[in-house]
């Protein structure tokens, strides 16, 4: 993979930290409270939420949806509120997690194949190619299995059967012949209990495990046990709402009964636990305008936004970061860096574990492409749009223009929506995006888009 003009600056910059001083790693770690030779490596847990807005918890001060056990795991965490997806839909967000790379890098762009949905979706020919061109990019379990790691799959995954891509266990068996599209077997977990998760920790034994939670919630269909969802029935306010909210906190039960087996079996000392969401949603009144919002599918904040934890008990201090960056293409350099495994340095992420690095980041990237994809072998035929975001708040999202035509396809719906001219927003001041501003500061609408020429070189 051959670096842009971006990240070769930035990796060059890397390498020349670390030359300037042998000690730089070890005293970024010690800085951050990580023993430089852990006893043993930690086992890890990586927790997705699926179709969650990043202002519906309570810890992020969301006035009615209540999220008792993610408050709690915020309060053990480091928290940044200012996390972001490269991708705002299931499929290329869940590839960015499993590889570090961005979507035009792993080039999982989109949902499905190219074609008319559902049809396509179930082909096994057409999903047989998406999964070959997935296969080509080196997966954080095929890493943390080569260092010993048991690992676990649950919920939400796309790529074919996961035992393929370094999982030693999982519930989903990949077989497109069975309709097993993006999670089959797999998505009951935790609206069915966590009795596999279990019982994997508990195979385990003494080795070091990974676990895959990908839960299939807050995720339509939106049926929350009864008892949830009367907390959220109250006058004037939309039964979809409602069922949005409640299935919510039915995500955050689930969290609170994965940690509190952690805490049972004596195993929290000792794991790295990551939160983050998949992409965004917007709860509405009546569900199918979820198209036609800005959320999931568009590079709105309300589609890219999500908070990101951290948890490492007497490793990683807690606390809460409103200022710094951070990206879903840091997660993979995080656990990799946890478990003592050198990432490659074509990584385009920075661990969580270095807040040195954290701290002099200035900007964070996104994509966002058509569902169905045009052309699987060829980014630059799903692309819709590119944006940036600066650490002080300004972010350009800039359509790329040849591809204006390419209508978005969801379910069979049409929602021909997009926007065509550039946009420029102070997310600080104007986290829902109302005010445009590109016509009034021309000149950083332009510093900024050779910054996205510099990230990604499409051709304009």
């Amino acid at each position: 993979m051959k670096p842009t003009r971006y990240f070769r600056a930035e990796l060059e910059r890397r390498r020349m930290k670390v030359t300037h001083s042998g000690l730089a790693f070890l005293l970024v770690l010690m800085s951050c409270g990580v023993p430089a030779a852990p006893d043993s490596p930690p086992n890890i847990v990586l927790i997705i939420s699926d179709d969650h807005g990043w202002p519906d918890y309570g810890f992020m001060g969301h006035d009615v949806v209540e999220t008792p056990a993610l408050d709690r795991l915020a309060s053990q965490s480091m928290v940044y509120t200012r996390g972001y997806l490269p991708a705002p839909v299931c499929r290329p967000s869940l590839a960015t997690l499993a590889t570090g790379l961005y979507p035009h890098q792993h080039r999982i762009t989109g949902n499905d194949p190219p074609g008319e949905w559902p049809t396509n979706a179930w082909d096994p020919e057409s999903r047989a190619l998406m999964e070959a061109v997935f296969a080509k990019s080196e997966t954080v379990t095929e890493l943390l299995g080569r260092s010993g790691y048991q690992s676990h799959q649950s919920g939400k995954w796309w790529e074919g059967n996961p035992l393929d891509h370094g999982f030693t266990a999982a519930m989903t068996h990949g077989d497109v012949t069975r309709r097993g599209r993006h999670g089959d077997d797999g998505l009951v977990i935790g609206r069915e209990g966590l009795d596999p998760i279990f019982q994997f920790i508990d195979s385990a034994k003494d080795s070091p495990f990974f676990l895959w939670y990908a839960v299939f919630l807050p995720h339509t269909p939106h049926n929350p046990p009864e008892r949830l969802l009367e907390k959220y029935r109250a006058t004037g306010r939309a039964e979809p709402i409602a069922k949005y909210y409640a299935m919510v906190e039915w995500l955050d039960e689930t969290v609170g009964d994965l940690c509190d087996y952690l805490d049972q079996k004596g195993l929290a000392d000792n794991t790295l636990v990551l939160y983050i969401a998949d992409n965004g949603w917007i709860s509405a009144e009546n569900p199918s305008d979820q198209a036609e919002m800005r959320a999931k599918m568009s590079p709105y904040e309300m589609g890219v936004r999500t908070p990101v934890m951290i948890r490492w008990p007497g490793k990683v201090p807690p606390g809460r970061d409103d200022a710094t960056l951070v990206s879903s293409i840091d997660l993979m350099p995080t656990m990799l860096r946890a478990a003592e495994i050198d990432p490659s340095l074509d990584l385009p992420g920075i661990s969580l574990l270095d807040r040195q690095a954290l701290s002099e980041r200035d900007r964070v990237f996104g994509e966002t492409f058509a569902h169905t994809a045009v052309d699987i072998e060829n980014p630059v035929a799903n692309l819709k749009y590119r944006s940036v975001v600066r650490s002080d708040g300004w972010k350009l999202i800039l359509p790329y223009t040849p591809n204006r035509d390419v209508t978005l396809t969801i379910r069979g719906t049409i929602a021909d929506w997009m926007r065509f001219e550039a946009e420029l927003y102070q997310v600080l001041d104007d986290p829902h995006e109302t005010r445009d501003l590109a016509a009034e500061r021309p000149e950083l609408v332009t510093e900024l888009h050779a910054s996205l020429q510099d990230w990604w070189e499409v051709p304009e």
